[in-house]
């Protein structure tokens, strides 16, 4: 036997080998292209999410300022309210004193 035949007859038995690793080589390229295509899908998916969260975020946002505001406004005018009730109450203990005396009188 020949080293042109011992060679021939490697590359004989390698064929099987050599059709199964391309066999493979392709489902690896699909299954790789397959799962970029889902990692962009999710990907996408993800952004949505995200995009959504951050506006739905920024309205709480500003629905707590504007929430801040009506609380200090509110509160501003508790105090004049207050500060109203403590002179009416005074000038009524005045004005039942200043009847008291007149009465008296």
């Amino acid at each position: 036997m020949g080293e042109s035949e011992k060679r021939s007859d490697l590359e004989e038995n390698l064929k099987p080998f050599y059709q199964r690793a391309s066999e493979a080589e392709e489902r690896l390229s699909r299954l790789e292209a397959a799962l970029a295509t889902k990692k962009d899908s999710e990907n996408e998916d993800h952004l949505k999410l995200i995009s959504e969260l951050q506006s739905r975020l920024e309205e709480a946002g500003a629905e707590l300022v504007a929430e801040r505001e009506k609380a200090h406004k509110l509160a501003v005018e508790n105090a004049k309210l207050e500060y109203r009730i403590i002179h009416l109450a005074r000038a009524a203990k005045e004005a039942d004193l200043k009847l008291e005396q007149m009465e008296k009188s």
